[in-house]
């Protein structure tokens, strides 16, 4: 019998449990994955985050309604024959860059995924539905296709295709992955003063043939002043837009009403053409079509640049092979660089690459922890390896790096005196970029030869898609990441067994976005064929809560492990949220207890501070509550505990729960109450109900009285003696 003052109260009738939208909502609403909760055969949709919306173009009101009705053009795909299939065998499935059509006719888009379909688990261990957990890989997939035609033309212009074959299906590929752009370029014609028709494949004859030799010149539309200017153009109404003013009426026949230019210029900065985006509305680009003409403005000065090489006199021909050496070179290191999925790995690839192709020495640097770091370095001998060791070179470098962090603009160095000694005549340091920051630097070290504009080019170049590489790479890392350990925070952690006894706990999180809750618990062995467990809430959300449930749980396993005295153990938690936390406010509640068998019940000691009362179930029905005492932790010395006694005999269970049950409001704002959750427990009408049952018949009537929002986090641990 227990030692403690017993309170007995009513019964009431068991409940089916209805897991609600809200206890997934706060996790997910920030998140940027796809997140949907499926319940029963039907699949009904009942609970999803903004982004699972935004995808499949619906409103939050087709909450309630079976998924085949929110999106019907999944079924034809064969989403829902997966749903069945995980939901009848509890089997997840996991699908990479799966393709599905979205939205209805006239506003179909396509899509590509990462998908998980899990099956979610009752309290009974049975599948209630599917959740489903999904990353949008639309980007990454167009930007492989993009990367593999732009890999075709470059293969099209080192295999001397013809120019206007080349340049007519770069644009036909940009329309294709962009169908509400149209593609015009335009070259230089030789005298320089005017542009002449290159390719656009979608505009109308008359529109090519009027704009065919444009003066190179202020006002004459985008594309002769962006040449003149030698810069990029940007009109996003042409109706309204003084450099359109003489073409206004013929943009209009053609009807186009925005035009984004960008100059096509060459190694040496000679002008070939412009590089035009046209548009049927007017708009203001995206960054992604900035991107894009930008990528084709260098391929397409690649390839008219080979174009007059090929046409050229004997010097030319020289140009024209050392262009294909350089296109061969950026298409087998772009592809290894790209193929690698790592950040470092795509960094150091970009080293090894470069020796002894472009220098005989190569470092790399990268910014962490706001300095300047090298991770990487390349050469073709042991000798080299020595030399970028060097005290004064890596000084000499190191300051280089700073100034390019700082600058953004690549630098080229001829060596100091000393640096001259070692033989090292000159390097070259060229930023590693994206989204308008430096974040590292390659540098190029010569010995002997000094670096040419060619060598300058294809390290700029390489820099750019190497940087690109890697900050996808590390984007693309940072989401799968993410979206894991999302998914692993929706499964319960295991219960350890023990002789005598089995375990059952539910945990379900609340909270904003990604904060962390403060609720915990924990069962573990102790020496001596004993066993600690505890429950405990942490004031707050976030780090700080995280932070001291760590500090709780820690120290409670180390000082259980040495202290046979729970009141100790209790006492050495408390003085280490004393001597830890930062915020006044911050303090635990907490019920921790030590269990060991003996040959006929479960002995059990445990100190309350401060939390909900544990319960007793008896195994005739009977609820005990244990109403001992006992301050908070966290919040001065010595609080003064004292253990409570506890017996389990067979059929007995002990209940421990947080106040995010107790104090689950309904409706009208009552609290759900130690009364309702002692009835909830007594109304359980099995001789011998399982640890499991119990928590069952619990979460049902908190849902059944405050309805489907968990506006705190709610945790439960029994332990049923055998």
């Amino acid at each position: 019998m227990s030692s403690c003052f017993e309170r007995r109260s009513p019964a009431t009738d068991s409940l089916t449990i209805n897991l609600g939208s809200e206890e997934y909502a706060d996790l997910f609403d920030q998140a940027p994955v796809i997140f949907a909760a499926l319940r029963g055969p039907g699949h009904l949709l009942e609970a999803a985050n903004p982004a699972f919306f935004e995808t499949v173009g619906c409103d939050r009101d087709r909450v309630g309604e079976p998924i085949a009705q929110v999106a019907p053009e999944l079924a034809a795909q064969g989403v829902i024959d997966r749903l069945d299939e995980v939901y009848r065998t509890g089997v997840p499935y996991r699908t990479r860059n799966g393709r599905l059509l979205l939205g209805g006719p006239g506003r179909q888009r396509e899509g590509f995924f990462d998908s998980t379909y899990e099956p979610r688990r009752d309290a009974m261990g049975g599948t209630d539905g599917v959740v489903v957990i999904a990353v949008e890989t639309t980007a990454y997939h167009h930007a492989r296709l993009l990367a593999a035609e732009q890999r075709v033309l470059l293969e099209q212009i080192a295999g001397d295709a013809p120019l206007d074959e080349t340049l007519a299906r770069m644009a036909t590929a940009i329309e294709a992955l962009s169908p509400d752009l149209i593609v015009s370029v335009l070259l230089v014609d030789p005298d320089g003063q005017r542009l002449r028709h290159g390719t656009a494949p979608r505009l109308p004859d008359f529109y090519n043939e009027a704009i065919d030799g444009t003066p190179i010149a202020e006002g004459a539309g985008s594309c002769g002043t962006a040449a003149h200017r030698r810069r990029p153009v940007t009109v996003t109404d042409i109706a309204t837009d003084p450099l359109w003013r003489d073409y206004r009426e013929l943009a209009s026949r053609a009807g186009v009403a925005a035009c984004w230019s960008t100059p096509i210029q060459g190694a040496d900065g000679r002008l070939l053409g412009t590089f035009a985006m046209y548009h049927r509305t007017p708009k203001v680009p995206a960054d992604k079509d900035v991107a894009l003409s930008a990528a084709f403005a260098r391929i397409a000065a690649l390839a008219v640049e080979r174009h007059s090489a090929m046409e050229a006199s004997r010097a030319a021909q020289e140009r024209e092979r050392e262009a294909r050496e350089d296109l061969a070179f950026l298409l087998e290191a772009s592809t290894a660089i790209a193929s690698e999925t790592h950040y470092s790995d795509s960094l150091q690839r970009m080293a090894r690459l470069t020796v002894p192709a472009l220098a005989p020495l190569c470092s790399v640097h990268v910014v962490e922890r706001a300095q300047p770091q090298r991770i990487a370095i390349a050469t073709s001998t042991r000798d080299g390896e020595e030399l970028l060791a060097s005290p004064a070179l890596r000084a000499e470098v190191d300051a280089a790096v700073a100034r390019v962090l700082a600058s953004g603009a690549t630098e080229t160095v001829r060596t100091g005196d000393r640096c001259s000694q070692l033989g090292v005549t000159g390097y070259v340091c060229v930023p590693l970029a994206t989204r308008g920051r430096a974040f590292g630097v390659l540098t190029l070290l010569v010995t002997g030869r000094p670096l040419d504009r060619r060598t300058i080019a294809l390290a700029q170049e390489l820099a750019r898609r190497t940087a690109s590489s890697a900050d996808n790479a590390h984007q693309f890392t940072d989401r799968v990441r993410l979206a894991r350990d999302l998914q692993a925070g929706l499964l319960p952690p295991e219960l350890p067994r023990i002789p005598g006894a089995t375990l059952a706990a539910s945990y379900h999180p609340a909270g904003e976005g990604l904060d962390v809750g403060g609720d915990f618990y924990d069962v573990f062995p102790l020496p001596g064929d004993r066993w600690a467990l505890m429950i405990g809430d942490v004031s707050g959300r976030g780090a700080l809560a995280a932070t001291t449930t760590g500090i709780v749980r820690h120290t409670a396993r180390a000082a259980a492990r040495l202290l046979n005295d729970p009141v100790a153990v209790v006492a050495a938690i408390n003085d280490a949220l004393a001597r830890s936390t930062t915020d006044e406010d911050q303090f635990v509640t907490l019920v921790y207890g030590e269990l060991r068998r003996t040959a006929s019940h479960l002995a059990l000691r445990l100190i309350r501070a401060g939390h909900v009362p544990p319960l007793v179930r008896r195994a005739d029905g009977t609820v005990v509550e244990f109403a001992e005492p006992g301050r908070l932790l966290g919040i001065g010395p010595d609080p003064g505990f004292r253990a409570c006694g506890v017996e389990l005999h067979p059929g007995d269970s002990l209940v421990l729960v947080t106040d995010g049950l107790t104090e689950a409001r309904s409706a009208d704002g009552e609290f759900f109450g130690e009364d309702r959750l002692t009835g909830a427990l007594a109304a359980v009408r099995a001789g011998r109900p399982t640890a499991a049952a119990l928590i069952e018949s619990v979460t049902a009537a908190v849902t059944a009285f405050a309805g489907n929002a968990t506006v705190d986090d709610q945790a439960i641990l029994v332990v049923t003696a055998t």
